[in-house]
């Protein structure tokens, strides 16, 4: 039975091409001599090649010659248009006869103000678009703009589904992992933790483990967004193994205890957040600061220090107030004389609760001894001040610490590129900033405006996510 001109198109389909391989060689034949015909080709193969190539074999080379010259002529047609529509050189009138419902006037306008100036990101879209509405073939779209066909394709699509307002549109409507509070706050959480909680036999994090705790929790995410959080909060992996893992076995007993503490904080009670700051040197110190073109300041690198300062302070969470004195030292005297302070202070209130890291002056039992027999007095009635309770924070968490947020602050606002004269100027300078802090707080208790102390790294305030250790302030 003879075949229809359609099975007859679908064998030759099915039918291995006997120029396959060496039509790379004869293609560059045809460019080097564009006249060549496909017959002297077709002898010099049956040279190079002898009893490969049979003489009905001719009539093939023929068409395939025949229509790659044809495809030639009509991508050089189509290359010159293109390549005035990319000089600008193409109005919007010759667009009139193809507008169609998605490429009205207003569009055809926009792409053509996207080809003359915008970048190539959005300039490759607006002629893929404006090609294929004139009949350009997409194989020779992606030819001129050296694109892969799916790329070009997924152009024309979006297109055809948004307009070409949204296709040369590239600002994300879904904010990223990496900015949303809720992942941020689930990845500080797992990061402060000891990695021996989860059931992972390691003494640090490393991302694969965050990434599976994350998973477990129900945050999906990146190794990516995991390194752009830790990033974005001022550390490196290699600092966060030092400063945001605590390594105590007590850690959740710890942390739920104080936070216990603060959620059923009474109105005569009161929670201090106690550190040191220190020692520092009084010398010349760098950092930001606005300078005119071509200058940059410079600080000497051998310098003679003027002095050297340590602040010891407490924060008291509930009425966002600091006090604060100079100590010759950090050991326990310092730390009893602290104490007895705020237990002056807080005369009329009925429990005092102080919070610090696990340093070895704040646990002493000298300080101990001291704080039982504050309470024995109150128990017995020989005094009317506070009874006194210890909310030691868990150890190696010195970034839950609160007042460390304050203490950035401060740095970054009366120390960095600061050179005071004095130990005495340096002193004025930081007894200014809290009591100015102080009495922004008595009157605007909800934190209103943007005074300098805005300028600390997170809200003083208690969670579990928070890393109040400023990492670019090293003391």
């Amino acid at each position: 039975m003879p075949r229809t001109q359609k099975q007859t198109k679908r064998w030759w389909r099915t039918r291995q091409d006997p120029f396959a391989d060496v039509w790379p060689d004869i293609q560059k034949k045809l460019e080097a001599e564009p006249t060549k015909e496909a017959k002297s080709i077709f002898q010099e193969l049956q040279i190079c090649f002898p009893g490969r190539f049979s003489s009905g074999q001719l009539r093939s080379l023929q068409r395939r010659v025949a229509d790659w010259r044809r495809e030639i002529r009509v991508y050089a047609c189509f290359k010159d248009w293109t390549l005035s529509l990319l000089q600008s050189k193409i109005d919007e009138t010759e667009f009139q006869p193809y507008l169609s419902s998605e490429l009205q006037g207003q569009g055809v306008a926009l792409l053509l103000n996207c080809i003359r100036n915008r970048g190539i990101r959005s300039r490759n879209r607006a002629v893929a678009v404006l090609a294929h509405s004139k009949g350009v073939p997409v194989p020779i779209i992606c030819k001129i703009l050296k694109t892969e066909r799916k790329t070009v394709c997924s152009y024309i699509q979006k297109f055809e589904e948004v307009g070409a307002s949204k296709l040369i549109d590239f600002s994300r409507d879904i904010v990223k992992k990496a900015d949303r509070k809720d992942y941020k706050e689930a990845l500080f959480t797992i990061l402060h933790e000891p990695p021996s909680l989860y059931g992972i036999n390691r003494t640090c994090w490393k991302m694969a483990d965050l990434k599976k705790v994350m998973d477990q929790k129900g945050f999906a995410i990146s190794f990516a967004n995991i390194r752009q959080i830790i990033r974005n909060a001022g550390y490196k992996f290699r600092k966060a193994r030092k400063v945001l893992t605590s390594n105590d076995p007590e850690y959740h007993e710890k942390l739920q205890r104080i936070t216990s503490i603060l959620s059923n904080l009474k109105p005569d009670e009161r929670f201090f957040s106690v550190d040191e700051f220190g020692p520092f040197s009084i010398k010349i110190t760098g950092g930001r600061s606005l300078m005119p073109p071509g200058q940059c300041k410079k600080i000497p690198q051998y310098q003679k220090s003027k002095g050297s300062l340590i602040l010891t302070a407490a924060l008291e969470l509930s009425t966002n107030q600091i006090t604060h004195f100079y100590s010759p030292a950090k050991n326990t005297i310092e730390m009893i004389r602290l104490l007895d302070l705020l237990f002056k202070q807080c005369s009329g209130i009925r429990t005092l609760y102080f919070s610090w890291d696990a340093a070895s002056w704040h646990a002493s039992k000298k300080l101990y001894k001291h704080v039982n027999e504050l309470n024995k007095d109150f128990t017995s009635g020989k005094s009317q001040g506070p009874r006194v309770e210890l909310a030691p924070l868990p150890a190696g968490a010195q970034f839950l610490n609160v007042i460390e947020s304050v203490f950035s602050g401060m740095a970054r606002a009366v120390l960095h590129n600061s050179d005071y004269e004095s130990v005495e100027a340096c002193m004025a300078a930081i007894d200014a900033y809290f009591a100015e802090r102080n009495e922004n707080f008595i009157k605007n208790p909800r934190r209103a405006g943007k005074k300098i102390w805005r300028d600390e790294l997170v809200a003083p305030v208690f969670q579990v996510c928070n890393n109040c250790k400023d990492p670019r302030w090293q003391r």
